[in-house]
């Protein structure tokens, strides 16, 4: 029998997708073999920061994404905070706290609306019952729905922009607290913007019921229950997202490595006054951990297990480092070699656990665990989910930041009702040399800076973010990155049109990006060439 012929086909960049991602996939009987994913761009925040003023990082990290830059914000002012030995006011952790979910509310319809269904108006799902419904409400720019969830992004970050004076990009967490001090009339105005979230978008148009009732939902059959009680339910546009992506076959690819990292995230005002590396995991609401789905066991998580592996790519350093043991000199750039070095992402892995997957499925599925505090926050319907649906998927890994929305809703709701008007916003702190950590879980996933102290200098900076967990290249054992190995086995029904690697990458989310281009390597001629919004 003839062996089947191998394709390659280069997508550069891959759309709507933040930064340039360019994707590398070999498919053989329409079905993905091996990938490669090459971050393109690098960034350099870690040598712009050596020799700075320590709160420098404070102005020049939120910069590194104008989506999440609340997230990189409440990791600078965490990293000075640990280094520093500071006391921060409850206040101010509540303050922080709420930056970082409302930035994380806006996020998630975008990413839905703006990136991730508009995939599914492709015409390669055309015969699907459900098509005509979906470009009626999620087609760019025309879809009914499209309008409503891109326009309502921005609701949430006004609450922000109240606290923080600006969105994004602002630095109004400082070492020791905020520099802000709320008003009354701030208080009153930030619960109208979330309660008009709430009753224009959350209820009618995502979920279709009150968020009382999907709260009850514990378990995969409880949420099958949900879907068929009511023609609501089913035609929210969570229901219409379940029933096409399960039409379409999303649930059927995108498994990864089925090893999850969480740093765990909102500091609890209460727990975490004196902030340090070691106290931090079990002072957090949202508990971190690592989740194996090999053998579906929960672990505890210590930043002291990261490593860096260089070898795949375009770095001068030693290899398999600690961040705080790095120094980021960057090679001259050399061309993307599958077989050397191709990105300018760390192959970021776990010391014992090698690669893990970050993001929301890597939230929730290690919410479900019995590990960690009990006080802390459990929420066992996705590690359900997952475990009665086989393992991780494109579906679950979308549904899982979706299903994130009400939890982060209610925990803005408890901040507002817990500000005391009348104590501290701030505790001036005493400057000191030393080595801080500062960790949070961006939408996206895992984000954590290091920083070391000396002299009064920034003597190093490190950042890995979820972007970096994910979208690395092999490790310097060979093994994959979790997206890589996520679009292993990944069907492609038109090599001309490639609509599933894009469900796979997007899954993992990111921003925007324009234009994407398919191609053939070994005949250099173009397939397909399409813009998206």
């Amino acid at each position: 029998m003839a062996q089947s012929a191998v394709q390659t086909l280069d997508i550069s960049p891959v759309g709507r997708v933040e930064g340039d991602l360019d994707v590398r996939v070999e498919v053989e009987n329409g079905v993905v073999v091996n990938a490669w994913t090459s971050a393109e761009l690098f960034r350099g925040l870690e040598v712009i920061l050596r020799g700075k003023d320590p709160q420098a990082g404070l102005i020049v990290t939120p910069r590194a994404c104008g989506i999440c830059g609340a997230s990189h914000l409440t990791c600078a002012a965490w990293a000075v905070d640990t280094a520093w030995q500071t006391e921060v006011p409850r206040n101010a952790i509540l303050a922080r706290n709420l930056g970082q979910i409302t930035e994380s509310l806006q996020s998630l319809p975008r990413h839905h609306y703006a990136l991730f269904s508009i995939d599914f108006t492709n015409k390669n799902y055309a015969r699907s019952k459900f098509y005509e419904e979906a470009v009626r409400r999620w087609a760019p720019f025309t879809g009914k729905h499209y309008e409503i969830g891109v326009t309502i992004s921005g609701k949430p970050v006004e609450i922000y922009a109240l606290f923080g004076g600006q969105w994004p990009h602002s630095s109004y967490m400082v070492p020791g607290g905020v520099m802000c001090a709320p008003t009354l009339a701030d208080i009153t105005r930030a619960w109208s913007i979330l309660e008009y979230f709430r009753r224009t978008w959350i209820e009618p148009v995502w979920l279709g019921c009150p968020m009382e009732r999907y709260e009850e939902i514990r378990s995969y059959d409880d949420f099958l229950a949900w879907l068929d009680e009511k023609p609501e339910h089913a035609n929210s546009d969570l229901g219409l997202y379940w029933r096409m992506g399960v039409d379409i076959g999303l649930d059927k690819y995108g498994r990864g490595h089925g090893r999850f990292i969480s740093w765990g995230y909102l500091p609890h005002e209460d727990k975490y006054q004196r902030p340090t590396i070691e106290g931090r995991a079990r002072a957090v609401i949202m508990k971190g951990g690592v989740y194996d789905g090999h053998t579906d066991t929960h672990h505890e998580v210590d930043q002291a297990v990261v490593r860096e592996d260089i070898q795949r790519a375009w770095y001068d350093e030693p290899s398999g480092l600690h961040p705080f043991d790095r120094t980021t000199r960057p090679s001259p750039k050399a061309d993307i070699d599958p077989a050397g070095r191709y990105s300018w992402a760390t192959a970021v892995r776990h010391e014992h656990f090698g690669r893990l997957e970050a993001g929301p499925l890597a939230r929730q599925v290690i919410a479900g665990g019995d590990h960690g505090e009990p006080w802390q926050h459990k929420d066992p319907l996705v590690l359900d989910m997952y475990r009665k649906m086989g393992g991780p998927s494109v579906l679950l890994r979308h549904f899982a930041r979706m299903h994130e929305l009400v939890k982060l809703y209610r925990e803005a709701e408890r901040i507002l009702r817990e500000f005391r008007l009348d104590e501290p916003w701030y505790i001036k702190p005493t400057e000191r040399d030393g080595r801080g950590w500062g960790a949070t879980e961006a939408i996206r996933g895992a984000l954590c800076h290091w920083i070391e102290v000396k002299d009064g200098r920034i003597e190093n900076y490190q950042i890995i973010a979820p972007t970096t967990w994910n979208v690395g290249p092999r490790s310097d054992a060979g093994e994959r990155g979790p997206i890589e190995e996520s679009l292993i086995g990944t069907p492609i029904a038109d090599p001309t049109d490639p609509v599933e690697v894009g469900h796979v990458c997007r899954s993992y989310d990111s921003c925007l990006v324009c234009t994407v281009h398919a191609y053939d390597r070994k005949t250099g001629r173009e397939l397909a060439r399409f813009r998206t919004a």
